[in-house]
C-alpha cells in the first residue's frame, strides 16, 4: 500500500491535565540531573563546559502543570496515523507530538511500550508528563515543557512524493522554533524523523534535544549500544564513568538487573555508528538509529527495588508490563546544552524499525560480539549509507510550506513572530492562532501599554524575555505591569529591582494577593522565613476576600497559595497560622492528596504523632508527587518507627 496520513480518535482512559497553576514559577529548578562542582572539575573539559552553559534559573516563562488528579474516565484524544504495509504510527498532536504507538504490521507486534491510559505525573519540567511511546524533549535538562501541550501539525510533501507529517512549535524556555517531520516511505520498515532546530535571534542559545523511546522491559530484555563505557547518573546525584555492561557484579545492560533507577550515558565512539537496540528473549525489538549530529545514547532503568516497581504501577496500571527508555541526544549526557549560534540551525534525521538479531549472541556473554550481530543485522535492515541519504533527501523538504492542517498548538509562536519579524519558512506561526493568553501582550507590543484585565481573575502569564522586559519598563507604572516587570527583572536575576518593582505595585494594587506572594517568595529567598510566612498569611487573607466563585481559575489559585502558604508557615514554626489556612479550604480541596500530606504534617507539628499516623493509614495519594521526592517517607517517619508501607514507598536511591 502507499503510504497514507489519516486522522482518528484514541480513546484512553485519562486523568484530565487541570488549569495551570497561576503562581509564576519563581523558584529555582528542582531538576534532579544536578552535580557540584567538585564533581564537574573532573569531567573531560568539553563535557563540564557544556553542564555549566547557561542552566535554567527558573521555569519562566511556562507556568506550571499540578491540576491532574488520580480520577481517569474514558477520554477521547485526537490522532494521527502514519501507515504503510510494514508500519503504522500514532501519533498525539495534542500531547506533546508523542507518537504512542509504533506496530510492526507483519509481526503484529507492538515496537514501543504503549501506554494503556493517559495518567500525568509530576515528571516534567513543569510538572505533568506521561509516560509510553516516543517523546521529544526540546528546551532544558529534564522532560520537555511540552509533554502535555499541544503542536502544530499539517501534511507536507515527502521527499519520495508522498505525505509526512510535520509537527512543529515554539519552545519557550529557550525561544526557539522547533520542527519534527515523520516520514514513512512507501516500502520501508523503518519511520524516518526529521528534527530542526532553528535559531533566529542575532544571540546565541543553549540547546537541549533528547528523543525519549519507552520500550517494555522484561526479565530477559537487554539495551545494547555502540559503547565499552558509560556515564552512569544515580539519584545520589553523581555522575561517574563505568564499564559496559558489568558494573558492580551486574550486567546493566539487562535494566531488571539494577535496584535502583538510574541513567547511563553511552560513551559513543566519534567514528561509530549511532544506535541503540532493545531486543527480547528471542532477539527481537526495536532499534533507533540517526545521521551523527545526534551523538548521545542512554538507557534509563527504574530497577527491580520497591520504588521503581512502584513508580511504574503509578504511571500506568499495576498488571500492564513494565518499561524501560533508550534514548537519543544532542550530548553525551542529559546534564549538558549546546551552543546554537544566532541564525544557525541543528538539523538530523533519526530512523525507528523493527531488528531481529541471533538471540544466542545477542545474550551471549560476550559483549563485543553481541554488539557486533546487532550493527551488522542493523546494516542489512538499514545501512548507514542510506540513513545518511534519507537524511539529504529531507533537507530539502525542510522548508516546505504546511498543507492540510491537522492540529493546532499554541499562539505564543505568532507573537514572538510578530514582534522579531522571523522569517521562518516551513514552520509558520499564524496570527489566527493568537489567542486570550497573548492578547495583552499584543496590546503591550503594539501600543505600548499593559492594559488592564475586563474581570477580576488571576493574573496571566508572564512574559520575561529581553525584550518584553524592556517593553515592560517603559510601559506606564500601573500596579499589573509592575507586577509582571518584577516576574521579568527576577528571572533575569536582578532580584532587588524584582522586589522593588512588587513593592511599588503593591502600594496601589486593588489585588494585593499576586504581588504579595511574590514578595514571599523572595523573603524566602533571601532567607527571612518570618516575613515569608507575614506575607503569605496575608496573600492568603487577601485571596479569600478577593474570590470570585468556584470556577476552575480560582480554585486553582486558591489551592496553589495554600500550598506555599502552609509550607512556609510550618518553616516558620508557626503551625496554628498554617491550620488557620488549612481550615479554609473547601472540602473538596482538603481531600485531595497533597492536602491530606498536609494535615499529616499539620498533625505532627502541633504534638499529635498518632493522629497523623492514622491519616496514613486511612489512605491518600498525592497526585503530583514530584520525581525522586522522599516527603512520603520523611513524614512516615517521624508519625512511627514501623516499615513504610508500599502504597507510598517512592524512594529512588538507597537510604542513607
Amino acid at each position: 500500500m502507499a503510504t497514507t496520513v489519516r486522522r482518528t480518535v484514541l480513546t484512553l482512559p485519562a486523568a484530565p491535565v487541570g488549569p495551570p497553576n497561576p503562581l509564576p514559577a519563581l523558584r529555582p529548578l528542582d531538576e534532579m540531573h544536578a552535580i557540584d562542582e567538585r564533581t564537574r572539575a573532573e569531567l573531560p573539559r568539553e563535557m563540564a563546559r557544556q553542564i555549566g552553559y547557561e542552566p535554567l534559573r527558573t521555569l519562566l516563562p511556562v507556568r506550571v502543570l499540578d491540576g491532574y488528579g488520580r480520577d481517569r474516565a474514558a477520554a477521547d484524544l485526537d490522532a494521527i496515523v502514519i501507515e504503510n504495509d510494514h508500519l503504522r504510527a500514532t501519533v498525539l498532536p495534542g500531547l506533546g507530538g508523542r507518537i504512542h504507538s509504533l506496530h510492526h504490521k507483519p509481526t503484529d507486534r507492538e515496537l514501543l511500550y504503549r501506554n494503556p491510559v493517559f495518567q500525568p505525573a509530576d515528571f516534567a519540567l513543569n510538572g505533568a508528563w506521561y509516560s509510553g511511546g516516543i517523546e521529544w524533549n526540546i528546551g532544558a535538562t529534564g522532560h520537555t515543557t511540552l509533554s502535555c501541550a499541544p503542536l502544530h501539525a499539517a501534511v507536507v510533501p515527502a521527499p519520495d512524493g508522498g505525505e509526512m507529517v510535520r509537527l512543529w512549535e515554539w519552545e519557550r524556555l529557550r525561544d526557539l522554533p522547533f520542527q519534527v517531520d515523520l516520514w514513512l516511505p512507501a516500502d520501508s520498515a523503518f519511520l524516518h524523523v526529521g528534527v530542526r532546530i532553528r535559531n533566529p535571534h542575532e544571540k546565541p542559545a543553549p540547546v537541549y534535544w533528547w528523543s525519549n523511546i519507552a520500550v517494555e522491559e522484561h526479565a530477559t530484555t537487554r539495551v545494547l549500544a555502540p559503547a565499552d563505557e558509560a556515564w552512569h547518573f544515580g539519584y545520589e546525584r553523581s555522575l561517574r564513568r563505568v564499564p559496559v555492561p558489568e558494573y558492580r557484579g551486574a550486567d546493566r545492560t539487562y535494566p531488571l538487573r539494577s535496584e535502583y533507577p538510574a541513567d547511563y550515558f553511552y560513551e559513543v565512539p566519534p567514528e561509530a555508528r549511532k544506535w541503540i537496540a532493545s531486543l527480547d528473549a528471542a532477539g527481537q525489538g526495536l532499534v533507533q538509529t540517526s545521521t551523527d549530529t545526534l551523538r548521545g545514547r542512554k538507557l534509563f532503568l527504574w530497577g527491580s527495588g520497591r520504588g521503581g516497581r512502584r513508580w511504574q504501577q503509578w504511571l500506568t496500571e499495576p498488571d500492564t508490563p513494565g518499561y524501560a527508555e533508550i534514548q537519543a541526544g544532542l550530548a553525551r549526557t542529559q546534564l549538558e546544552h549546546v551552543r546554537l549560534d544566532g541564525g544557525e540551525e541543528f538539523s538530523w534525521l533519526e530512523s525507528y524499525g523493527p531488528l531481529a538479531a541471533d538471540p544466542g549472541t545477542v545474550h551471549g556473554e560476550d559483549w563485543g560480539a553481541a554488539r557486533a550481530e546487532v550493527e551488522a543485522r542493523l546494516a542489512d535492515a538499514l545501512p548507514r549509507e542510506a540513513v545518511d541519504a534519507a537524511y539529504e533527501a529531507w533537507l530539502p523538504c525542510a522548508d516546505a510550506e504546511p498543507g492540510t492542517r491537522l492540529a493546532r498548538g499554541s499562539g505564543w509562536g505568532a507573537l514572538e513572530v510578530q514582534r522579531g519579524g522571523h522569517k521562518l519558512p516551513g514552520t509558520p506561526f499564524d496570527e489566527s492562532t493568537l489567542g486570550e493568553e497573548q492578547a495583552p501582550w499584543r496590546e503591550l507590543l503594539t501600543s505600548g501599554v499593559l492594559p488592564e484585565p475586563r474581570r477580576v481573575a488571576p493574573p496571566g502569564p508572564s512574559l520575561v524575555a529581553p525584550h518584553w522586559r524592556d517593553m515592560l519598563e517603559t510601559a506606564p507604572a500601573d500596579p499589573l505591569t509592575e507586577y509582571h516587570l518584577g516576574v521579568a527583572q527576577w528571572h533575569a536575576g536582578d532580584l532587588a529591582q524584582a522586589v522593588r518593582s512588587w513593592e511599588r505595585g503593591l502600594a496601589l494594587a486593588p489585588s494585593r494577593w499576586p504581588l504579595l506572594r511574590c514578595l514571599a517568595v523572595a523573603d524566602q529567598e533571601g532567607g527571612n522565613g518570618q516575613r515569608a510566612a507575614d506575607r503569605y498569611l496575608e496573600a492568603f487573607d487577601d485571596l479569600c476576600q478577593e474570590r470570585r466563585d468556584d470556577g476552575e481559575a480560582w480554585t486553582a489559585a486558591l489551592a496553589a497559595l495554600a500550598r506555599e502558604a502552609i509550607d512556609a508557615l510550618l518553616a516558620a514554626d508557626r503551625p496554628a497560622d498554617a491550620r488557620s489556612v488549612w481550615s479554609r479550604l473547601r472540602p473538596a480541596v482538603r481531600q485531595r492528596g497533597r492536602f491530606r500530606l498536609a494535615e499529616a504534617r499539620l498533625l505532627l507539628a502541633e504534638g499529635r504523632p498518632r493522629e497523623a499516623r492514622a491519616v496514613f493509614d486511612e489512605g491518600f495519594e498525592v497526585a503530583d508527587l514530584r520525581e525522586g521526592a522522599e516527603i512520603l517517607n520523611e513524614v512516615w517517619a517521624a508519625t512511627t518507627d514501623d516499615p513504610l508501607p508500599d502504597a507510598y514507598e517512592y524512594r529512588m536511591r538507597p537510604q542513607g
